[in-house]
């Protein structure tokens, strides 16, 4: 058996009376690549949060490659730990001046930092261009920040993360949100990429089958309890009776219609808001994911958001809770 990049042992978190984690229990060896699945507010990012040091448990222990010298030393010198850590989230997104460019931002992951005016010298720097041009973004070395798209954004982010020094793992929180169809199956290609160089891959995400392509072992949280884990397929079957829905938004969406008519896999199509959202009924959404890219790359169409519908995440996590209680479906 591999030694494992992390343990979570019987982890509880509760804040203000609330408990966030509820005795979750989870192990990722060296090389494995892992999803945590879960709806708005499920517990992902709190576990992301712990391993990470910005959430303390309440209960429980966490097992981490120099955390624990992290934990005690007398400065607590979480920023020497975290380089041993890739992180992509939207919290660090949300902290880059919007004058920075791909470099500098691909340059501060050095230093587990954001907007970071130190010096680089120049092996620093062609380490950074390498990274870039890794993630496919060596064309952005010089734009800033503003004026890149949610696509360009998550690749350098992904970019800054590589750059840490002694990566163990690369941790992802949401790394689909807010990309097109075109842009997801970009992100998915890279991400193939990346899980095939060897460096544990984490991911929490909402998304099943984009992300089954990268790793085939799934934890599916709810409420902050873990209901199931396995792979693909495990999961797939416990929902295997749960109806599948996705929406896509944009002025072009109506031209998908021909396309959709005639595939045995979906069950149902409605065209709402104005003729600018098509909600898909689907029997395996995998053949829509595996195609619907060709479709707009192909028809040059405009599709600005790629969602999985919240009834469905609902309905998804019911099926889920039931299993967890032995109850039928």
């Amino acid at each position: 058996m591999a030694a494992p990049v992390f343990e979570m042992e019987n982890v509880t978190v509760r804040r203000n009376g609330k408990e966030i984690l509820n005795d979750v229990s989870w192990s990722v060896e060296k090389g494995q690549h892992w999803v945590i699945l879960g709806g708005n507010g499920s517990g992902k990012t709190s576990i992301l949060n712990v391993l990470m040091g910005y959430l303390t448990p309440t209960e429980g222990e966490v097992e981490m490659k120099g955390r624990e010298d992290a934990i005690n030393s007398q400065n607590q010198e979480w920023d020497d730990w975290r380089k041993r850590i890739g992180f992509v989230s939207s919290s660090i997104s949300q902290l880059i001046d919007l004058e920075e460019t791909a470099l500098d931002i691909v340059l501060a992951g050095r230093h587990a930092m954001v907007n970071y005016w130190g010096d680089n010298d120049e092996k620093e720097i062609r380490a950074a261009e390498k990274v870039l041009e890794r993630v496919n973004c060596l064309e952005l070395r010089d734009q800033m920040w503003a004026t890149m798209s949610q696509g360009e954004r998550q690749r350098v982010l992904i970019g800054r993360a590589l750059m840490a020094p002694q990566m163990d793992m690369l941790i992802l929180d949401e790394p689909y949100n807010g990309l097109d169809p075109v842009g997801r199956h970009q992100m998915t290609q890279l991400l193939i990429q990346l899980s095939e160089q060897g460096t544990s891959l984490l991911f929490a995400s909402h998304v099943l089958h984009e992300i089954e392509e990268i790793t085939s072992s799934f934890l599916l949280i709810h409420g902050g309890r873990l209901l199931a884990s396995g792979t693909a397929s495990e999961v797939e079957q416990i929902i295997a009776d749960t109806p599948q829905e996705v929406v896509l938004i944009g002025p072009d969406v109506p031209k998908l219609i021909p396309h959709l008519a005639d595939q045995a896999w979906v069950d149902s199509i409605q065209l709402l808001a104005e003729r600018t959202e098509l909600r898909i009924g689907l029997r395996d959404p995998s053949n829509l994911y595996h195609s619907v890219a060709d479709w707009i790359s192909n028809d040059q169409l405009q599709i600005d958001q790629f969602q999985t519908a919240n009834s469905n995440l609902t309905a998804v996590f019911e099926s889920l809770l039931r299993h967890h209680r032995g109850e039928s479906k």
